[in-house]
């Protein structure tokens, strides 16, 4: 693992851009994601086809505007970028590892959270970037790994509090950043901050659209 700290870039909802060396490596660029979220980035990892996390029209215009840029992904993404961008679209799933933009990625998990017992489950990957930060993507998987930073979806129609809680918990981060935080309203905010700062057991943040901090 390279010594040099990652610089984490919290933008819309349930998108990151890690950075290290000159090299960035952007997560879930989706529909509720500002325009251009992973222009410039060298890759982009998608946990999931839902289009809060997969935009076709984000990660086109990365791969447009970066020839050497590449996605990691599972099939159900992969299959729709594949054609047009051959050999630059790579298909991942639970167990896999590999490098993007420098750093070490693990891939763990295989299945969307419950919304409903009517809706059906799709798939849904998360990644571990440089044995340290974990994205999940829209599920509570637990990794077989020590977690330094988790990139905690904070509120969603398939969780409740109690639940997200329990999963820091679970999880044992040192520290937790929000994501999926799009749909939670302002007057939310205290309360949620409030709740997992007292009961999960960590170091818990909130960072805005825009905001990098140093890990």
């Amino acid at each position: 693992m390279n010594a040099s700290s990652l610089t984490l870039t919290k933008n819309a909802h349930s998108c990151v851009r890690l950075e290290r060396n000159g090299q960035s490596l952007v997560i879930d660029p989706g529909g509720f994601t500002e325009d251009g979220a992973a222009v410039g980035a060298d890759a982009i990892l998608v946990t999931h086809e839902h289009p809060d996390h997969f935009d076709e029209a984000q990660l086109r215009a990365a791969l447009e505007s970066n020839p050497a840029a590449r996605v990691w992904t599972l099939r159900s993404v992969a299959d729709q970028l594949s054609a047009a961008f051959p050999g630059r679209v790579h298909t991942v799933g639970h167990g896999d590892t590999f490098t993007a933009a420098g750093l070490d990625v693990q891939v763990h998990g295989e299945l969307h959270a419950v919304i409903h017992p009517d809706i059906p489950r799709v798939t849904n990957i998360g990644f571990l970037v440089d044995g340290s930060v974990f994205h999940p993507g829209d599920a509570l998987t637990v990794p077989d790994h020590p977690v330094d930073t988790l990139m905690l979806p904070v509120m969603a129609p398939w969780s409740k509090i109690s639940e997200v809680i329990d999963y820091v918990r679970e999880v044992k981060p040192r520290r937790a950043f929000d994501i999926h935080d799009a749909l939670l309203t302002d007057l939310a905010r205290p309360i949620y901050d409030k709740q997992i700062g007292a009961l999960g057991g960590t170091d818990h943040g909130r960072l805005s659209p825009g905001d990098e901090t140093r890990l």
